[in-house]
């Protein structure tokens, strides 16, 4: 096999460094902002002003090397376990990610070995990108299935197959392109029956705009050779259909502190459908939010008997036809874990190549399981996202993990360390350091809102330890006063035992120390890909672990400001 692998060793002794680092240096990121106030977080932690860690990350970039403080490990003091060399920290942060741990494949290295064991290309040659199905969906979404799409191909063409399971498929999108653009036959598995419900009528309407797409696509390739004249124009446009509702991506970091959600797990109203034609096509259905992921142990006797009558009836109405355009995309409710019987929810089942987008929390490592113990699955492309709802094996205040199998560690090379890293610390993992130091900032007044009330909740409530949640008052709020009373509000609480002016003294108070919480976060956003990188570089070893994968890489397939959840785990049996 032609590619050039990282060794396994080698990949261990790079684990090793992140482990070592983050040992230090995770106890910002598990410290929770909602308890900055009432813990003295900042004091805790750090022995250095706020200007001073903002100043140094200001600068970070334009930093040379320096020497380290004696009597400090990455710019922690020894002794007494505080960060008093803030470069050092920063220095520590850049060499223990991915790209300074130096352990990802570029994607176009893998796209031309891929190519080139196939025979597409000869050495030297260049590559040919796939059509940009920019007219087809927002930036964000076209940009993450053009970039997939081509990975996936690859991955088929060199295993020598024609089907691809997508688990955790959503609305479709990854589905539905890689049928059209590669003639690919795609199942998309999915535990949300809103996201699969009405599929036969979805393929018929992909089918008849399939054609209409290919006819298009010929033309703009004569387009040159031979201009369209007012006929053509006239037969296009009424080709191309107007969406009747406009998309949400998942694209929001919430205001609440205590519920930030991986990027590509929210909506953001703002980043719509661009433009009509291919995935305006998709019925009602698949752009509506999916609902959450049930295990089957919480699913009644009735509703799993629903499931399977409901895909069995789907199966037989849709028939295996022989034209393959009849069958492009074929879309299946069901959880799906390690252990599930692929053939008896997919009876056509050949050899396929498995794939995940922003499969959320346990399902990206449940995909790489699967991957593992299914033989007819010959390649995998998984790329996991909301790493705040991984369970983990040994973290302390962990809950149940589902059957007793844990997202993370993957690894036997983890497990023998009881490797962990927290809850909170996971959910800085989500946060975006390009975005941020491109000047996305972070929702740092609803943050500041949040720590202050609960300083009030502290002084004047019983119950500030409890279960229930603020939610997203914030964005409500019209102010810190009116914030604190609808939050009271909602967590059932009597609003009337406080004045406004008691109210607005906390603010007061404590305005003047926003810029630590604004400086303490920042230095959470700069061991975000840290974290990030133990969590993936476990996946990559739990592959390299196993004696029926030969080929195993990470590689960023996507841009991470436009799509921070960006690296893949790829495997070929």
């Amino acid at each position: 096999m032609a590619f050039n692998s990282l060794p396994i060793d080698a990949l261990k002794k790079k684990i090793d460094e992140a482990v070592r680092f983050l040992s230090t240096s995770l106890s910002i990121a598990n410290a929770h902002t909602v308890d900055f106030y009432t813990h003295d977080v900042w004091s805790t932690f750090i022995s250095a002003s706020p200007d001073e860690v903002l100043s140094a990350i200001a600068s970070s970039d334009r930093a040379g090397a320096a020497e380290e403080m004696k009597n400090t490990t990455f710019g922690f003091c020894n002794t007494t376990k505080k960060l008093v060399d803030v470069s050092a920290i920063l220095r520590a942060a850049k060499a223990h990610s991915l790209s300074g741990l130096g352990v990802c494949m570029e994607l176009e290295e893998l796209m031309h070995d891929l190519k080139l064991m196939t025979g597409d290309i000869v050495a030297g040659e260049m590559l040919d990108r796939c059509v940009v199905p920019d007219e087809f969906m927002n930036c964000k979404k076209a940009h993450e299935v053009r970039a997939m799409s081509e990975v996936v191909n690859g991955l088929a063409k060199f295993c020598k197959v024609k089907q691809v399971i997508d688990v955790g498929s959503g609305k479709g999108y990854l589905c539905s392109f890689l049928s059209v653009q590669f003639n690919l036959q795609v199942f998309g598995i999915d535990s949300s029956s809103i996201n699969t419900h009405g599929a036969q009528e979805r393929n018929r309407k992909l089918k008849k705009f399939s054609k209409a797409y290919k006819t298009r696509s010929t033309a703009t390739r004569n387009q040159e050779a031979q201009p369209s004249n007012d006929e053509d124009n006239r037969t296009e446009k009424h080709s191309r259909i107007t969406p009747d509702e406009s998309c949400v991506s998942q694209d929001r970091v919430t205001n609440d502190v205590s519920s930030k959600k991986a990027i590509e797990c929210s909506a953001d109203p703002n980043d719509c459908f661009a433009g009509d034609g291919f995935f305006n096509m998709l019925s009602l259905d698949v752009v509506e939010d999916s609902s959450p992921r049930v295990h089957p142990s919480q699913l009644s006797e009735e509703e799993k008997e629903r499931r399977k009558k409901e895909n069995l009836e789907r199966k037989t109405r849709e028939g295996l036809r022989n034209g393959s355009e009849d069958r492009l995309f074929s879309p299946l409710t069901s959880y799906v874990t390690a252990e599930t019987e692929l053939k008896t929810l997919i009876t056509e089942l050949e050899d396929a190549v498995l794939v995940g987008l922003h499969t959320c929390g346990d399902l990206a490592p449940s995909t790489l399981r699967m991957f593992r113990a299914k033989q007819e699955l010959r390649g995998v492309c998984s790329v996991g996202c909301c790493y705040h709802l991984l369970s983990e094996e040994f973290d302390p205040d962990r809950q149940e993990c589902a059957n007793g199998v844990c997202g993370f560690p993957m690894s036997q090379f983890l497990k023998e360390q009881a490797c962990f890293c927290g809850r909170n610390a996971r959910m800085s993992a989500c946060l975006a350091l390009e975005r941020v130091s491109a000047g996305g900032g972070l929702p740092m007044e609803s943050l500041f809102y949040r720590a202050v009330l609960h300083v009030i909740l502290r002084d004047h409530y019983d119950s500030f330890k409890s279960e229930k949640r603020v939610g997203n008052v914030y964005s409500k709020a019209t102010s810190f006063v009116d914030y604190v009373r609808r939050a009271l509000k909602k967590l059932d609480l009597d609003d009337s035992k406080l004045l406004d002016d008691v109210i607005q003294n906390y603010h007061e108070r404590y305005s003047h120390r926003m810029n630590e919480m604004v400086a303490f976060n920042m230095l959470k956003v700069t061991l975000a890909p840290c974290i990030e990188g133990l969590i993936l570089l476990d996946r990559l070893c739990y592959l390299k672990e196993q004696e029926n994968v030969s080929h195993s890489e990470l590689v960023q397939l996507f841009d991470p400001l436009q799509s921070p959840r960006c690296y893949a785990i790829v495997g070929i049996k």
